[in-house]
């Protein structure tokens, strides 16, 4: 997938992939933003709920990538599209902070201080449950994307 001696990072191909994936969780993630809306100095539950699904995600889709065996170009496509773009585009740790500064902002330390420790606490357990998860996830449930000889 990539050229003789050009790094991953530099391939078009692969970039776009990241892009597209990012494309499609950037929308997911504004979606629940529209099913979850939140006021100045409430807790943020659209940023909450996207980073733990996100970190649950992430950790099963790396662990179970992972016990396939080594990454192959197809294997690889299928980290950057889902792991890097897509799970990359719908988690949003910018938000996050911000969340966290508004809610000190509205005086509302205790709020900021229970949204932080959560999310990092809960995102852990959310990310470990997903690796456990992976581990036990067969082979063949990534089914047509990774089927066929053919490993460009």
């Amino acid at each position: 997938m990539t050229s003789p001696g050009r790094p991953p990072h530099q391939d078009l191909r692969l970039v776009t992939l990241v892009a597209a994936g990012g494309a499609v969780g950037s929308v997911a993630r504004y979606l629940v933003s529209l099913v979850l809306p939140h006021e100045p100095g409430e807790w943020p539950w659209s940023t909450f709920a996207v980073n733990l699904a996100g970190a649950f995600l992430l950790g099963w889709l790396l662990e179970a990538l992972a016990r396939r065996g080594p990454e192959t170009p197809r294997l690889r496509r299928v980290r950057l599209f889902f792991g890097t773009g897509m799970l990359g585009g719908f988690t949003t740790y910018s938000s996050l902070a911000l969340d966290i500064t508004q809610l000190t902002g509205d005086g509302t330390w205790p709020a900021a201080l229970g949204y932080a420790g959560a999310t990092l606490l809960l995102g852990t357990l959310a990310a470990l449950l997903g690796v456990l998860l992976g581990a036990r996830t067969p082979p063949s449930t990534f089914g047509r994307l990774l089927r066929g000889r053919d490993d460009r």
